[in-house]
């Protein structure tokens, strides 16, 4: 195996070759998160025949120039691929790997690049599919705690400092508290030039709307408990290539390494070996037609085929208290928190179902219909559904944040869109579901004023009142047990 360490139009780039001449197929890895962490996964690559370019974008570690996200990948990333295809060792053709930021970096080179500098596949993990989609939710509303500290760690600088949130929460608690929160930079003590632009980026869809125009496979992996995993589907199902590849596990944004309570045995898949079996096929050409995949049933240690949706369903709940509450930004309910205060001032609607009579089996879309009222002329609708299993425990299971304008005072019907579930819930699980106005610090509170939750130096109360006759809530489920697919032969075909 040899290690090379050339510059590739001036950026740091990384290089291992298998033994021997070849000519080699190629993997191309472009990431803001210092490329010597892929190393190893280089290696493995060329142990496999295959060669490995791992490059730091513009800007970052030891590349040098300005460091703007989601600026200069397509461009960068075609440079990189003309470089490989000139090399003694390359045979022409490559895949585009990626994960998280890395996964966009290889979708805007095969989406937006020159045509003759496309890959010949795109493995996609996790993919941040642009500033907006990270940025905000599809309704607009802000995801603050994980920009925040993805700025906090790599926004603005050279190099990464992976714990600067925790360390900066853990010396002021209240830090995302405080307003406005274009004020967040200075109150971690360093420069962030690039965080009051974020928010006003308005180019949701920007990647997904070229999926269709695709013309190379895809495999796009992702969790059910990572915040991009409606992303993921959303890419797969959109992609107009030869052939698209889903595989949903029960794990976090780290994959494999971030396994979720519902994760089990059969969940473990060897993922970099998956990966290289599938390229290999993809640059043959040896993969069918079509959009194929797995989903894992969490709680139940099994896959499905992807796409495999249940039946819908809907549920009525009943009412515990709160259907008349204040949401105040002052108080507002904790994403970290899933206890219920049961003081006289409810700060949210809670409902429950009764426990389920026989095990379920809930895959598919989760959404809320419900007529409600605000007394403010903006308000924001969060909706979280727990399972409270027969021990007493209580786990977060879907949740959906919707805003919403109307006049005060005016009692108005609207959706609130949970993501997907792919979960086995046992015998005995009760269904809770928690309406409130806030679910902080995940979002940004929204300050009931009209205002902009990223300026907003006022926060307002805001008198809310939920029909519970209205709520319901729509699960898709399985109506009879369902039969496991191998995800490595669903991925592979």
């Amino acid at each position: 195996m040899r290690v090379l360490r050339p510059t590739v139009e001036g950026l740091a780039t990384d290089v291992c070759l298998p033994d021997g001449a070849g000519p080699f197929p190629t993997v191309l890895i472009r990431t803001p998160y210092d490329r010597s962490r892929h190393l190893a996964e280089a290696r493995g690559w060329a142990r496999r025949g295959f060669g490995a370019v791992v490059q730091d974008v513009r800007g970052r570690f030891a590349s040098p120039g300005e460091w703007h996200p989601y600026e200069n990948e397509a461009a960068d990333g075609a440079a990189a691929a003309r470089w490989i295809r000139r090399q003694p060792w390359s045979d022409g053709r490559y895949v585009a790997v990626g994960a998280s930021y890395a996964a966009y970096c290889a979708l805007s080179l095969a989406l937006e690049g020159p045509w003759e500098d496309r890959p010949g596949a795109v493995i996609a993990a996790v993919p941040a599919l642009g500033a907006t989609e990270t940025a905000r939710e599809p309704s607009g509303v802000e995801r603050l705690l994980a920009r925040a500290g993805w700025w906090a760690a790599h926004g603005d600088r050279r190099d990464s400092d992976e714990h600067a949130l925790t360390e900066a929460l853990a010396a002021d608690p209240g830090l995302l508290g405080h307003l406005p929160l274009t004020g967040l930079p200075a109150r971690l003590g360093r420069a962030l030039p690039s965080w009051a632009g974020l928010w006003r980026r308005d180019d949701r869809g920007h990647l997904t709307s070229r999926a269709a125009r695709a013309d190379t496979p895809l495999l796009a992996v992702g969790g059910h408990h990572d915040h991009f995993a409606e992303d993921t589907f959303a890419l797969w199902r959109a992609w107009g290539g030869p052939s698209a590849r889903l595989l949903l596990g029960p794990w976090g944004h780290g994959l494999v390494t971030a396994p979720g309570p519902d994760a089990g045995p059969a969940h473990r898949v060897a993922l970099g070996e998956l990966y290289v079996r599938w390229a290999g096929r993809a640059l043959s050409g040896g993969l069918a037609p079509g959009h194929h995949g797995a989903l894992a049933l969490g709680g139940g240690d099994l896959w499905l085929p992807a796409g495999s949706d249940g039946e819908p369903s809907t549920r009525r709940l009943r009412p515990l208290h709160g259907s008349v509450f204040t949401a105040d930004p002052e108080r507002p309910v904790r994403s970290d928190d899933l206890t219920v205060p049961t003081g006289e001032l409810p700060d949210r609607c809670v409902l429950v179902a009764p426990p389920l009579p026989r095990p379920l089996d809930a895959v598919g879309p989760v959404r809320l219909r419900m007529r409600a009222t605000a007394d403010t002329p903006s308000a924001d609708w969060a909706a979280r559904l727990v399972a409270l299993a027969p021990e007493g425990t209580a786990e977060p299971l879907a949740v959906g944040i919707l805003r919403h304008a109307e006049k005060r005072g005016h009692s108005s019907e609207f959706t609130i869109e949970l993501g997907r579930l792919a979960r086995r819930l046992p015998a005995g699980t009760r269904l809770r579901l928690e309406i409130a106005g806030h679910h902080f610090p995940a979002h940004a509170r929204n300050p009931h004023t009209g205002g902009d939750p990223i300026t907003a130096v006022r926060l307002c109360a805001s008198r809310r009142e939920v029909d519970p006759e209205s709520v319901t809530l729509s699960l898709h489920t399985l109506s009879s047990r369902p039969t496991s697919t191998d995800p490595i032969e669903e991925i592979l075909r």
